[in-house]
């Protein structure tokens, strides 16, 4: 496994990790998980259909779906110290 494939799945898990802790905690109601997971598909299977390069963005895509669960779950951006 190289480096981009560990990076897509770094990406992919913690998608449904932070999607999971947001809905558990009440910070995302069913429309935003329905909405989020929606993206996720529309990114996932949408993206690699719109030429043929396109498919090495579905991990940056993943990964801003990531950073905008982290804004709503945490309120803000996590703080490293």
């Amino acid at each position: 496994m190289g480096s981009g494939a560990a990076a897509g799945l770094i990406a992919h898990v913690a998608f449904w990790i932070m999607l999971g802790i947001g809905a558990a905690f009440g910070e995302l109601g069913w429309r935003g998980v329905f909405g989020f997971v929606l993206l996720w598909v529309g990114g996932v299977f949408g993206l690699p259909h719109l030429w043929s390069s396109a498919g090495l963005l579905v991990t940056s895509y993943v990964a801003v779906l990531d950073i905008a669960l982290v804004f709503i779950v945490f309120k803000g951006d996590v703080r490293l110290s």
